[in-house]
């Protein structure tokens, strides 16, 4: 495993918390790139904002290894390695057409079992179908999507499958019907709602702040201490987001990087 810089596991704090102690983390600008996207996942990992009330493991999303990895084909090529060899796994996202989240698999286990963990008491025998999930279907559906009469196929690996047993794990939020055919499912994140919405409101207050600004732009030393009223990611999560979507861009100045709206 690759040694994690000491800096990132400074970025572990929660940085919207203190606007006046922001200093006390690392800068963005100190590790805005990264040489390969593994390295990348780790360190962003580290860094995901602890986020109260909120049981979530930390998510990446493909953009923010976009603003982090310079070249876009070796990201892609690097994740298709790691999915392929089952240390992650891919989630497309409801909040933007190419959005996606990347999670290793060990969180994403972690995640499915705090869900069934809740529901055990409410929902008795069924609660089999989670272990049947785990086992049969992501251990060979590597995908982001199934479709229902394969997803049936890989559960009953584990045992009779019922209705009820779908309409579990689409109430446990581990699926999601595909809108434009209702006969296939997305993988997803369960209990992530909050964060998916923060992440849209998020994006839609920073491009704001910095819109109203004479010349659309702002020193990243600056704009990291900003705290968000509209979403509990923090800063950070925001920047690399929106930089690796393309709707900022930085520019390096002798007094430091520069954030800017990239023009349309």
């Amino acid at each position: 495993m690759e040694n994690i810089p000491e800096s990132s596991s400074k970025g572990t704090k929660r940085r919207r918390d203190e606007d006046s102690d922001a200093g006390n983390t690392s800068s963005l600008e100190d590790d805005l790139t990264f040489s390969d996207t593994l390295v990348a996942l780790r360190i962003m990992r580290a860094q995901f904002p602890h986020i109260h009330k909120v049981s979530a493991e930390p998510f990446i999303l493909k953009s923010q290894l976009y603003s982090s990895v310079k070249d876009r084909t070796q990201v892609d090529r690097e994740l298709e390695s790691l999915r392929r060899d089952k240390v992650l796994r891919l989630f497309k996202l409801n909040t933007g057409q190419d959005d996606h989240a990347v999670m290793f698999l060990d969180d994403y286990l972690k995640q499915i079992d705090r869900v069934v963990k809740r529901m055990e008491g409410k929902v008795g025998g069924e609660c089999e179908v989670f272990g049947w999930f785990k086992t049969h279907v992501l251990d060979s559906k590597l995908e982001t999507g199934i479709e229902h009469q394969e997803l049936c196929s890989l559960l009953s690996l584990g045992g009779k499958v019922k209705d009820s047993h779908i309409s579990l794990l689409i109430n446990a939020g581990i699926l999601t019907r595909q809108l434009i055919d209702p006969n296939m499912y997305w993988i997803a994140i369960p209990n992530i709602g909050s964060l998916l919405k923060g992440l849209v409101q998020g994006r839609k207050e920073i491009i704001s702040l910095l819109s109203r600004r004479r010349y659309k732009e702002m020193m990243l030393a600056s704009l990291e201490k900003k705290r968000l009223r509209m979403s509990p990611l923090d800063m950070r999560f925001h920047l690399r987001d929106l930089i690796g979507s393309g709707h900022l861009r930085t520019d390096q100045t002798p007094t430091g990087l520069i954030i800017r709206v990239s023009k349309d």
